[in-house]
């Protein structure tokens, strides 16, 4: 999830050589000094979490707006979990401004579970900013479509040989309350028509659901590969102040329908039978008042 998060933001960073004229509808208007509280709940498969990012609002020397944010408060499957003294000093630097997309933090020294949460919080802004930078989200209905045109990954070398993921973003500005002053975007990341994933071995290339396969994932223990392929979607719907442009709350689907194979060699060709596998993410957060 880092290193995907890292490729997304490098491959955004064109963007920021082409500023759309005039303020987009849902352009974040900062105060500094302002707090903003998100409580965050999440779903991993078996595991349930909740925890709290605490923010204020800094201006820069050079006058940019950062928003920097504090993690507490976890409870993991129930139960109050103790966050490292390097984890709770942590600082999650984001920006919805239109300069760049928000930076990857710098996450040595956070503990594990936290890596999730803060990738997760970066998700939310990303998509934000990307569609305030296509200038063409202003009515109720208004759609755009932005293609990436390359893989991202998350392999370590080590546990994770081969993982990798290829999506575009659909989206589409679904309502716009002007009497609550309330808008809201569904951002989908969706498979491209021609995926990017390398898919080494033959039985990869065979669609596990209705569109070519997407996600690619494979683990070494013990000599052996657990190797898995199939369709990977987000839908990430934020609701936006059309006062200031802040999130007010979000949610995120992330579901992968795959099929994965117990295989003896590197070229994953000598596998056991498919079996089945699905992993659904879910994602919400919520500012306090």
């Amino acid at each position: 999830m880092i290193t995907r998060i890292a490729v997304l933001l490098f491959s955004f960073s064109a963007f920021a050589q082409d500023v759309p004229r005039g303020e987009a509808l849902l352009a974040r208007r900062y105060r500094e000094g302002e707090t903003l509280t998100y409580r965050m709940k999440g779903v991993n498969e078996n595991w349930r979490y909740e925890l709290q990012a605490s923010g204020v609002v800094k201006k820069g020397e050079s006058g940019k707006f950062t928003e920097e944010y504090a993690w507490s408060k976890l409870i993991s499957d129930g139960k109050a979990f103790p966050l490292s003294a390097a984890s709770q000093q942590f600082r999650q630097v984001l920006s919805l401004g239109p300069e760049k997309p928000p930076s990857m933090p710098n996450l040595a020294e956070v503990q594990p579970i936290l890596i999730g949460p803060i990738t997760d919080l970066m998700t939310f802004y990303v998509d934000l900013w990307l569609a305030n930078r296509t200038g063409k989200l202003t009515h109720a209905g208004d759609h755009a479509y932005q293609k990436l045109g390359m893989p991202a990954s998350w392999a370590d070398g080590n546990y994770v040989v081969l993982g990798e993921d290829s999506i575009d973003f659909d989206m589409t500005l679904t309502n716009v309350d002007r009497s609550n002053q309330v808008a809201t975007l569904l951002v989908r990341h969706v498979p491209p028509e021609e995926p990017a994933v390398h898919l080494p071995a033959a039985w990869m290339r065979e669609p596990v659901a209705d569109t070519k396969n997407n996600w690619v994932n494979v683990t070494k223990r013990d000599g052996k590969f657990v190797a898995a392929v199939g369709k990977e979607t987000f839908d990430v719907q934020v609701k936006v102040s059309l006062v200031d442009g802040k999130i007010l709350s979000g949610t995120m689907e992330n579901p992968v329908k795959s099929r994965e194979r117990d295989c003896e060699d590197a070229a994953y060709t000598k596998c056991g039978d498919p079996r089945p596998h699905e992993i659904l993410r879910h994602i919400e957060i919520e500012l306090e008042h």
